[in-house]
């Protein structure tokens, strides 16, 4: 019998494994996110590019709304484009992903248990499966699915977004205080990170089970109602992490920042920054690839679960199987 602490620690210390053994994804996928920020900020004017790079999501929204209002002309062109870049781009970041599932998945499939002691580097790269003919192959035989999943999910997002915006509107309308607004914020970002984790594990579903995205969000339910503990666990973890690295990113920056004031040092800043903004890309890149190999571990585990059997009683030893679960 494996306690949850144990399948935890070897859930986490597989994905981070596979995800090292296969380490061109991670720049793959930061080159591909970097292009898709890099296209949607291009009506900006003014701004500097490393700025715009070492913002998350959220806070580059802010950003690209505040300089648009500035500018009424750029903002009517920026309106035009705005379609054709973000589904163009979009479309461009699901081709990458599907990609890099494969690998990933194709990666754990040709390893044995490489979380497990002792710890060798020969062991390790058996979970390497990286090549360009297989990431192009993967991302031939995924990208349609992955499309319709993402064009999906984006939907979603304009559907929550402009109710938030809505809600928050009526809100400041009605004289609530800035509390309704911060607590009306939270439930956003907190919806918006469930559907990301949804999102992910459907993706990681078609890749294993090589299903269309109708099957594998029936999964996905069925994965989640047996394995809602270790599944939970993860995403906790794995949320810790991303806030302690966002909170230090944060204080990277403001130091940077800091320097910028000291003479002559201060000629120091852009290559620090350019650094500081590629050492953050890759390390949050590594951190979702590995987040993405732990719950393909939990995954591929159900596999040998049996109806009415608790969960430490249906983790193998090694937690692994070769074919995917049918």
């Amino acid at each position: 019998m494996i306690s949850l602490r144990d399948v935890l620690k070897y859930s986490l210390k597989r994905g981070a494994l596979i995800a090292a053994a296969n380490w061109p994804v991670i720049i793959v996928q930061e080159i591909a996110d970097s292009l898709f920020k890099l296209l949607v900020a291009v009506p900006l004017i003014g701004a500097e590019p490393v700025a715009l790079m070492s913002l998350g999501w959220r806070d580059l929204a802010a950003t690209i709304v505040g300089s648009l209002i500035s500018r009424p002309v750029v903002l009517a062109a920026f309106l035009g484009a705005l379609g054709v870049v973000v589904i163009g781009g979009s479309l461009f970041v699901f081709l990458f992903k599907a990609g890099t599932v494969s690998v990933l998945v194709r990666g754990d499939s040709s390893a044995g248990a490489i979380e497990r002691p002792p710890l060798h580097f020969s062991t390790v790269m058996t979970a390497s499966a990286f090549s360009l003919e297989a990431f192009e192959a993967g991302a031939r035989l995924l990208f349609p699915r992955y499309a319709r999943l993402g064009i999906a999910l984006m939907t979603v997002y304009f559907v929550s977004g402009s109710m938030y915006l809505v809600a928050v509107l009526a809100s400041r309308n009605a004289g609530d205080s800035w509390g309704m607004t911060a607590l009306l914020t939270a439930a956003f970002v907190s919806w918006i990170t469930i559907l990301n984790f949804l999102y992910l594990l459907t993706q990681i579903v078609i890749a294993a089970e090589d299903c269309s995205v109708a099957a594998a969000m029936r999964r996905v339910a069925q994965f989640l109602r047996r394995a809602r503990r270790p599944v939970a666990a993860v995403f906790l973890v794995v949320l810790a992490i991303v806030v302690f690295a966002t909170g230090a990113s944060l204080i990277a920056t403001a130091a940077l920042g800091l320097i910028s004031f000291v003479p002559l040092l201060g000629l120091t800043v852009l290559p620090l920054q350019l650094g500081a903004w590629l050492f953050r890309g890759l390390v949050f890149q590594y951190v979702g690839l590995s987040s993405l190999g732990a719950y393909l571990k939990l995954y591929r585990s159900t596999a040998m679960a049996t109806p009415g059997v608790v969960f430490a009683d249906w983790v193998t030893e090694s937690g692994h199987r070769d074919t995917p679960l049918r």
